[in-house]
């Protein structure tokens, strides 16, 4: 990489920084691509250029927010074994899920999702649908699931339950608590898919 490549990606890092901190704190609506700009130190025109639209720069930042925290879940469907894989994947994502960014987002696409319907569909552009993706493959590579999407659905909500307590501020898990829950949900989606 270059000296101008090494520039360009320090100021799209720098602008992503930026617009992660204003849609966290000011939400999609409020959030300001001047003060964007300025928190980024680049113009509003150099935002511009990086980003040619409010929602695009969101679609980015979401999937900025998966890359630069804990949102690895993906990596355990590389483990050999498939249980393993399945817990390891598990655990991730409820751990993830019950992060204060992640629960920021989710806040902000609840909130303003009557106003700005659009931001909804973007997020799931950029996060949600990019996981059922690579999990669907995974369970049609090693279970040879025909159809898994009925047996995804009850996993991703087995894995969502603690989400409502912490959103709610009644407390997080403890460890022990996300590897039972983990292991509760695979056991499920395992037995739904012989079922299916």
């Amino acid at each position: 990489m270059g000296k101008m490549d090494d520039k360009r990606a320090a100021k799209r890092l720098s602008i992503l920084n930026a617009a992660r901190d204003e849609f966290l704190s000011a939400g999609y609506e409020a959030a300001n691509m001047d003060r964007i700009a300025s928190l980024a130190e680049v113009t509003k025109q150099t935002v511009y250029r990086y980003f040619p639209s409010k929602i695009e720069l969101f679609e980015a930042t979401i999937r900025f927010l998966g890359q630069s925290s804990h949102a690895d879940f993906l990596r355990n469907l590389e483990h050999p074994d498939t249980h393993e894989a399945l817990v390891g994947f598990a655990q991730g994502f409820i751990r993830w899920h019950i992060e204060d960014e992640p629960l920021h987002i989710f806040r902000l696409l609840v909130a303003e999702s009557a106003k700005s319907p659009e931001i909804v569909e973007t997020f799931f552009l950029a996060a949600p649908d990019e996981t059922h993706a690579a999990l669907s493959s995974f369970l049609k590579d090693r279970l040879s699931a025909t159809n898994p999407d009925e047996a995804m659905l009850i996993f991703f909500s087995v894995l969502s339950a603690f989400r409502d307590d912490v959103l709610f501020g009644r407390g997080k898990p403890d460890d022990q608590q996300v590897v039972r829950l983990a292991e509760t949900a695979t056991q499920l989606l395992l037995a739904n898919l012989k079922e299916l």
